[in-house]
């Protein structure tokens, strides 16, 4: 449900990622008020001058966006391979400017494919299906969780998400530490977009080791492609996974669960990394 317009967001808060619409509301048809609704807005990537995917997305934490992206594409291996980092309005959106290391570049170069992104959809622009899959490094087991924190994390993931309260249209994705200690987190019209974007806070995040990724959605195969190829070992989904999802976590022997919801957990994959 949404919010009304007198929520404690500051002046700043209200200007990325929210505008104001007038709506109708049931039973009230001859008259409109207004409300907030999320922004969904084209990103650009562009890398060394090269546009390399459009992404639509809130307009907000788009240097980490940037990357989340480019750690969990296996663009980089790591953040020293980005040198410099611009966003920047133009007439149909943003453009994120990346420099990337020489090395890197070349190595994008070789891979790099037409793909244009839409909310909710991995796969657009892929152009064989032996494309859609990349080689994924079998995770370690070194991480523990015990499910006795899940439920002190949930009650904290609306903290993340301040368009999402107003508006009822982001997802969220967060890093939890092995105590259920929300430490960050961000929001997006995209659950793939709001996992880059905490993937690449985490980056950067030193103190962020120990702990499992945690996201409002469903887990798609993507979701679970994405955390492993960023080394994270635990992924809680509020919501339920796919198939492939599972078999994929599966393979890079990622710990995948479910219905992560107050006092309830479903998990796919990969046990031993859990305890009550």
């Amino acid at each position: 449900m949404n919010s009304p317009l007198n929520s404690p967001l500051s002046e700043q808060e209200k200007q990325i990622g929210l505008e104001q619409r007038q709506v109708i509301q049931r039973r009230r048809l001859g008259e409109s008020q207004p409300d907030w609704v999320a922004e969904e807005v084209p990103i650009a990537l562009v890398y060394n001058g090269i546009s390399h995917v459009v992404m639509m997305a809130s307009p907000k934490d788009l240097e980490a966006f940037a990357v989340g992206f480019s750690l969990s594409e296996g663009i980089i291996e790591s953040v020293s391979d980005i040198y410099g980092l611009d966003a920047a309005p133009n007439c149909n959106g943003i453009e994120v400017n990346i420099e990337l290391s020489s090395r890197r570049f070349a190595g994008l170069k070789e891979r790099r494919r037409a793909m244009a992104g839409r909310t909710g959809c991995g796969v657009c622009g892929i152009e064989q299906l032996g494309d859609l899959f990349r080689p994924l490094a079998p995770l370690p087991f070194t991480q523990t969780f015990s499910l006795n924190h899940l439920d002190r994390a949930l009650t904290q993931l609306n903290s993340v998400q301040p368009i999402g309260q107003l508006t009822g249209c982001t997802h969220a994705a967060a890093w939890i530490s092995t105590q259920g200690e929300l430490l960050g987190g961000c929001e997006d019209v995209g659950r793939h977009v709001a996992l880059d974007k905490m993937l690449g806070i985490k980056a950067r995040q030193p103190h962020w080791q120990a702990g499992a990724a945690l996201v409002s959605s469903r887990a798609s195969y993507e979701m679970v492609q994405k955390t492993a190829m960023c080394g994270i070992e635990i992924l809680f989904a509020v919501s339920a996974a796919t198939s492939l999802a599972v078999d994929v976590a599966e393979r890079c022997n990622l710990t995948l669960v479910g219905f992560s919801k107050m006092g309830r957990a479903t998990v796919y994959s990969h046990p031993q990394r859990l305890v009550e």
